[in-house]
Order: structure tokens, then sequence, then C-alpha cells
């Protein structure tokens, strides 16, 4: 699949408030486009020099607002990781002096559910980052590649140093809820010898087949796809990706009516 086909596509599957804050693929390609075609760098070049500073500010502007969205979600991300530990502490105190189970019972599966969701979103977030770097670095090869120009190495080092290319923190969070999934879903030692496929299949359960964890599944295997496969494979591109959770995206694939991607 092309890579603005696929980019449409994640858009399309993803929160309705973050789909105006990917990058503008088709409109940069336009530009190329535009540039390559009416203004030789020989024969234009200070009409080019003015067209290239041009391109380079609406990069500038794409790579503000992955910033801007990315490290808002990051801060979002970080309180909710709190509240959900606090949350669960709660809950433990409560039933280990009350002794009442079915409240315990009840207010984890709250509990069970908002992790699900919120381990569903860090995933998408960092989807987020490489679908829009996986972009960037197909555009700039567009672009020296049209144009003749060599923007592509510098402009990539710059941007392997902004903010929204370093996903450490979510990397960290999203291990930490996928280790409070294994103790909250699963605390004892009986619940503990359940396997990987039965585990991926309660939580798929879950979920409903159209919600988040759909779009976590879909994200997730498009971040194995453009990490794999790449027209633009060199030392920019991403590295290979090996699936944490592939247990859980088999049992949702059977479980599901529904195609993934």
């Amino acid at each position: 699949m092309k890579f603005g086909k696929r980019l449409k596509q994640q858009i399309e599957e993803t929160f309705p408030t973050w789909r105006d804050q990917f990058l503008c693929y088709k409109e940069l390609k336009k530009f190329i486009k535009l540039i390559s075609s009416a203004l030789p760098i020989a024969a234009e070049p200070t009409k080019y020099g003015k067209a290239e500073a041009e391109f380079v500010y609406m990069l500038n502007n794409e790579i503000n607002k992955f910033n801007a969205f990315f490290m808002e979600q990051e801060e979002d991300f970080i309180i909710r990781h709190k509240e959900l530990q606090q949350r669960i502490k709660r809950v433990m105190d409560k039933w280990s002096s009350n002794g009442s189970s079915t409240e315990y019972n009840d207010e984890m599966a709250k509990i069970r559910k908002d992790i699900v969701d919120f381990h569903g979103e860090m995933v998408l977030l960092e989807n987020y980052s490489n679908i829009n770097f996986t972009g960037l670095a197909k555009i700039l090869k567009k672009y020296d590649k049209r144009t003749g120009g060599l923007l592509r190495l510098p402009f990539i080092q710059k941007v392997l140093k902004q903010p929204f290319f370093t996903t450490d923190l979510v990397s960290k969070l999203v291990k930490e809820c996928e280790n409070t999934i294994d103790e909250v879903l699963f605390p004892t030692e009986e619940d503990k010898e359940e396997t990987k496929e039965q585990k991926g299949a309660i939580m798929v359960a879950t979920e409903p087949v159209k919600g988040i964890f759909r779009n976590t599944v879909a994200a997730l295997l498009t971040m194995e796809e453009i990490r794999r496969v790449s027209s633009t494979k060199d030392h920019f591109s991403l590295p290979p990706l090996n699936l944490p959770h592939s247990h859980l995206i088999h049992s949702f694939q059977l479980n599901s009516p529904i195609p993934i991607l």
C-alpha cells in the first residue's frame, strides 16, 4: 500500500479530534510538483531559493504542529497514569479492609476498561509519531529527487531532535500500563497460570469490536508495516518493530468479524 493511502487510512481510523494533527502529505506533494515543474534550479536560482524557503516554512509548521499535539497528549498521559494508579490503590485498600468481593469486582471491572482504553491511546500516539516521521522522510526524499535539492539530510537530523519523535516516556508508560494490566486482570496465582491466548481473548471480550482496542491493533500493525517495508529504507528509516502483544492481536483477529487494515 502506498504511503499516502496508508496515512489516509490511519487518519480515518483515529479519534476525530486527532485528524487535523497529522502530516499534510498531499498538500506537500502538490507543492513539490509545482516547484519541480515551474522552477528549474539552473534557470531560476533566485525563484527556486524562495520556493525552497517556502517549502521549509511549511515543513517547520508541520513539525510545530506535531510537537504541540504530542507534548499535550504526553502531559495528559502522565496525569492519567498517576490517577489510575491511585484508583487501583484505593480499591485494593478498600477491598482488603471490608472484604466486599462484589464491590471490588465491580470497581476493578471499571478500572480494567479504563486501563485498556488508556493503553490503546498511548499506542496510538506512538503510531502518530512513527507515521508522521515516516511521512516527513518520504516527502523530503521526494523533494530532493524531483528538484535536485539536498534538503533531506539536514532536515531529518533536525527532526530526530524534536519532542514528537522522542517517544521514550510514552513507551515507558505503555510498558508500565501493560504490567498493570497483568496485575489487575490476573492478580492471583491461579490466574497467572492462564495462557497468553486466554488473556488476549478476555481482553478482547471486554471491548466493543469497533472500540479503542480495534484502533490500537490497527496502529500496531501499521507501525510494524512501515518499519518493515519502506521505499525510503536507509539509515533514516525506523528500526523493525517486534510486537510485544502479538497474542493479543491474534486473539482479536480471531474474535473480530471486521478485518484489521
